[in-house]
């Protein structure tokens, strides 16, 4: 679940995985300055001067997803529990929305064969294994892919099964992020989440599997603590009165959810603070006193909770959010907090391939009148152009910026 593919100027996430995260654990997100007015999608910008080495890394922002998580306000197009990318409902949607992905990856400057890739949204998992295919293929024609490339794909439990897994694999993916979130039903209704525990558990068990036969490089998996564990409102429900539970409970809960994370094998853990958004349901229900969250002193108890817990299973805490097991970092995510650029395409994706992050149009038809705007301006296929338009923005690039 941060996707810095994805956060336009705003920086990290609320609570992705891209869709499903938060912003890390600590009492005080990073922020990106207010971002700057850049030149309309016409104006095309010379390529960058010879000695300024092109971005090694990719991010693919996927916006369909079955429904909006209640703490979501990530640039996403619900479509409804059937949908699918190879048929039934919101095919159609995901099918168009692929041909101007598409355009928008053969339309960028060519550079050097791509080291990480990373899929985001949203639910990449709605996708088929053929087009997700096809994106790679993509990416290897305008950059090439480098032999040993980490190609990570979100998935959410109860959007594959294990012969679609199989395909991604076969695809070229190698790398799963999980958006797992709670091993509780009930926390798991309260964020508006489709799957439940027993869905997380058949999915983390196929991953497992398949890393133990070497068919899957690493996955990771994703968790949110400081999560509403008594009020607020499931799914059609009405808000409740909000009083969180006493501060041991809240420790008791967490430390279960870590068990159970420990348990199924995950090498890489990415653990989220809960972040209310403005314009989410959770915003809500805050502003009806409805969502009883912890308080500061809960939260910093459970990020140390988290720290001890970890460390003594073997995980190292790499960057702020982000645990795993020796070999088993991100090297998509540490991309980002070193600062070296990034490609990103689709809608509402973020880019800075020379040290100017830009975002990308947040919405179906901005993105696309963008994209029109970009083809048809002056200058040879796959110059640099400014990759705003509307409400999009650039500023200097940053690297507290994770992703998983």
């Amino acid at each position: 679940m941060p996707d810095t593919g994805r956060f336009g100027c705003r920086g990290l996430p609320a609570v992705t995985e891209n869709p499903h995260q938060s912003a890390p654990a600590t009492a005080a997100p990073w922020s990106p300055p207010p971002c700057a007015a850049v030149p309309d999608a016409s104006v095309v910008r010379p390529a960058p001067p010879p000695h300024q080495a092109p971005p090694r890394s990719a991010y693919l922002h996927i916006p369909f997803c079955h429904r909006r998580c209640f703490y979501c306000d990530f640039p996403v197009v619900p479509l409804g529990d059937r949908a699918d990318g190879a048929s039934g409902p919101g095919a159609a949607s995901i099918a168009a929305y692929l041909e101007l992905l598409h355009r928008d990856i053969a339309r960028s400057p060519a550079g050097p064969p791509l080291s990480t890739v990373y899929l985001g949204g949203g639910t990449p998992s709605m996708l088929t294994p053929h087009q997700v295919g096809g994106l790679l293929a993509a990416l290897a024609r305008r950059f090439g892919l480098a032999p040993a490339a980490e190609i990570s794909l979100e998935m959410d439990p109860a959007s594959f099964d294990r012969p679609r897994l199989a395909g991604y694999l076969a695809a070229g993916v190698n790398r799963v992020s999980l958006g797992g979130q709670s091993f509780d039903d009930a926390v798991l209704a309260s964020l508006g989440r489709r799957h439940r525990r027993a869905d997380l558990l058949e999915a983390a068990g196929w991953l497992e599997r398949a890393r133990r036969a070497g068919e899957l490089r690493s996955w990771s998996l994703d968790l949110i603590q400081g999560v509403p564990l008594a009020g607020g409102a499931a799914p059609g429900g009405e808000p409740a009165a909000a009083s969180f539970p006493p501060r041991q409970e809240v420790l008791r809960h967490w430390q279960s959810d870590l068990t159970q994370a420990i348990a199924v094998g995950p090498p890489h853990l990415s653990l989220y603070d809960l972040i209310v958004e403005p314009g989410t349901v959770f915003e809500r229900l805050q502003r009806q006193g409805a969502l009883p969250l912890p308080d500061d002193d809960t939260s910093a108890d459970l990020m140390e909770l988290s720290q001890s817990r970890l460390a003594a299973a073997g995980y190292g805490h790499y960057e702020v959010s982000n645990y795993a097991l020796p070999g088993h970092a991100s090297r998509h995510n540490r991309g980002y907090w070193s600062g070296a650029g990034w490609w990103g395409f689709g809608l509402g994706a973020t880019a800075a391939p020379w040290g100017e992050r830009q975002a990308r149009p947040r919405t179906r038809q901005a993105y696309a009148d963008w994209l029109a705007a970009s083809e048809a301006a002056e200058g040879p296929p796959g110059s640099w152009a400014a990759a705003v338009l509307g409400a999009g923005a650039s500023q200097p690039a940053s690297s507290g910026m994770p992703f998983d």
